[in-house]
């Protein structure tokens, strides 16, 4: 439950428009809902702080949860944003998914090393799996992004100004939200980012090719920051600068005036229509790529930093994604905050905040979900935790599913929706939409339903609500659903061994200063699942017959993307004293610093470490004591 709830405003001026004025121009469902929770504030948990990187006083954040918690949180510690970019899901009807590659088996490498043979890796396998829904209705998503961008208002500085990056299906609306908002007299551009991608199945379709996203940028006030940007004059302009006057000096005439190369400016002012930014379509070899699905250039990111921001400042992307905002922001000496509700995210950003030497703490907003690992994959889970939940005949859309009792015949079952904010709090405007909308709507037979919550105002104050309001005779039984979450997450298994480095000295052994752990087996039952899924879909699906299904080995060790140990601490915060990534290729990444050398299943350190943490390659993490 929320420790407590932040206004969204400050004390209202008189006369200003602020609810009122938004319902009066957005008249769609669910408005009255918002209106209801505005007025009771953003709601407020604790943080815990999962892990310093770098300098323990960095006011630099990595934080896991919702960009309304997160918020909360800034403006109860009277934290100000100076630049806000965002880039939010798009309501595009898509799902993300992560592709997930084995890696590879340092004792496999190693046999066959010995063996003089040569590793076939002409295809990595991989698999993918759902990171987060872009699968929204309209209404809910307008609903859902005008509480997060009044939460974002209520953590903005005076001279701050706003990016938020969306495209044609649901921008136009957005920007209507947005003058509310912000004000019409706020909005300074709608930015055209030309991201020039004219092949693969887009130039398929009997239509305009769509080759471009859109960015609205909003200032909080007329006291804004901005930093004229300049483009580098093009080759082709100064070669028309062909013509040498007495002094030598190179000019050309242009429209009846004669212009100097020595008097140019620094360059062209940049406009508001953007094509000198490559996207990733244009660029699939980019070093700078993490295959994050929605991972966009740090080129974008810094024209905006640099245009709307100073040194020093603090730079927010409370749906951070990939990173690429706090990365960008730190190598221009900003300071950041990043906030995303998926594991992947925090882990990608963390990972990459690392190799660029950054300073920063890992938050975790405490809510009561922080167990599941991304909304789609937890949603999926839990309709099978849930005793008895039959989903394959939903009585509507409301509930889930329903549960069949021998004496009370079918119970509907109501689910809070994890990719919906809005939903995960039972208060008496949602137990009130449950009374006399989604109730009424069940068949006549109906005795009783199940209301599942994650988080709830009161269970005596909403049991009471029911009593009061006497609609229905139906029994409503209110459960947490927390007790199914707590069963998501299963730890993954590992056989290791700690003992002293040693080094070769005239043919012996010799301890050396400094520890090394050797992982033996490691046992991933979430992971292998997965793969066991994969294959059986894949090989329905291979009609040529050609499929290789995804094998592991017995000691497990390919499903290893990540090792860290902490020699400071053991328990508590932790301390990456020392860290080892795999990618993709095999290679590792040591403390940030990437090499082209292959993982050997070991982890150094030098003082005893106290812990290990491993994380597989789905991103699920686990640590043991070391003793």
């Amino acid at each position: 439950m929320a420790v407590k709830y932040i206004p969204f405003f400050p004390e209202p001026i008189e006369g200003q428009a602020i609810l009122d004025n938004f319902s009066r121009t957005l008249r769609y469902k669910g408005n009255t809902d918002v209106k209801g929770r505005l007025q009771r504030g953003m709601p407020y948990y604790e943080l815990e702080t999962v892990e310093t990187v770098g300098k323990q006083d960095t006011e630099n954040m990595v934080i896991r949860g919702e960009c309304l918690s997160a918020c909360a949180y800034l403006k109860d510690n009277g934290i100000k944003v100076d630049l806000v970019y965002i880039d939010p899901p798009f309501a595009s009807g898509a799902d993300y998914a992560k592709k997930v590659y084995i890696r590879r088996n340092p004792k496999i490498v190693e046999e066959i090393a010995k063996a003089e043979e040569e590793l076939d890796i002409d295809e990595l396998k991989a698999f993918e799996e759902k990171m987060y829904g872009d699968v929204w209705d309209k209404e809910k998503y307008l609903n859902w992004m005008y509480e997060n961008l009044i939460a974002i208002k209520s953590v903005m500085s005076d001279t701050a100004s706003i990016y938020i990056h969306l495209d044609h299906h649901i921008g136009h609306y957005v920007k209507i939200l947005m003058d509310e908002i912000f004000g019409e007299d706020n909005f300074q551009r709608e930015i055209i980012w030309d991201i020039q991608v004219l092949s693969g199945f887009k130039t398929l379709a009997p239509n305009w090719v769509r080759g471009h996203d859109v960015i609205y940028y909003y200032s909080n006030s007329d006291d804004r920051i901005f930093n004229k940007i300049f483009l580098p004059h093009t080759e082709k302009y100064l070669q028309m600068f062909n013509r040498e006057d007495a002094n030598g000096r190179k000019y050309m005439v242009a429209h009846g005036q004669t212009r100097y190369l020595d008097e140019l400016k620094d360059g062209k002012p940049c406009g508001d229509v953007w094509n000198d930014i490559m996207s990733f379509q244009q660029q699939p070899t980019s070093a700078e790529k993490v295959d994050y699905a929605t991972q966009k250039p740090e080129t974008l990111l810094e024209r905006i930093i640099k245009a709307s921001s100073n040194e020093e400042m603090l730079v927010a992307d409370f749906f951070g994604g990939s990173g690429v905002t706090a990365k960008v922001a730190n190598d221009l000496g900003r300071k950041f905050i990043h906030c995303d509700i998926g594991i992947n995210s925090i882990q990608t950003t963390r990972d990459r905040l690392v190799s660029a030497g950054a300073s920063f703490k890992v938050m975790e907003i405490k809510d009561g979900v922080q167990l599941y690992r991304n909304p789609v994959q937890t949603m999926e889970k839990i309709k099978s935790l849930i005793p008895g939940l039959k989903n394959e005949d939903k009585v509507n859309e409301f509930w889930e599913g329903y549960i069949s009792d021998s004496k009370l015949g079918k119970v509907p079952v109501y689910v809070p929706n994890l990719m919906d904010s809005s939903s995960k709090l039972l208060d008496e405007v949602m137990m009130n939409r449950i009374l006399h909308e989604a109730i009424p709507d069940l068949p006549n037979d109906i005795k009783k339903v199940i209301i599942y919550y994650i988080d709830i105002t009161s269970k005596e104050e909403i049991e009471k609500f029911i009593s009061d309001d006497k609609s229905t005779l139906m029994e409503i039984e209110l459960r947490d659903l927390k007790d199914v979450l707590d069963d998501v997450v299963i730890e993954d298994y590992a056989e290791f061994e700690c003992k002293k480095a040693t080094q070769e000295l005239m043919g012996q052994k010799v301890e050396t200063d400094g520890f090394v752990i050797e992982i033996n087996k490691f046992i991933s039952d979430r992971v292998t699942q997965k793969i066991d899924d994969y294959n059986k879909k894949a090989l329905v699906n291979d009609k040529k017959g050609t499929f290789k299904p995804i094998e592991i080995s017995q000691d497990g060790l390919e499903l290893i993307e990540f090792l860290s140990v902490d020699c400071s601490a053991a328990e508590g915060e932790w301390h990456s004293d020392s860290e080892i990534k795999i990618d993709k290729n095999g290679y590792v990444i040591v403390n940030g610093q990437k090499t082209k050398s292959f993982w050997n299943g070991t982890i150094n350190s030098e003082k005893k470490p106290l812990r290990l943490k491993i994380r597989n390659i789905c991103g699920d993490e686990t640590e043991w004591k070391i003793e």
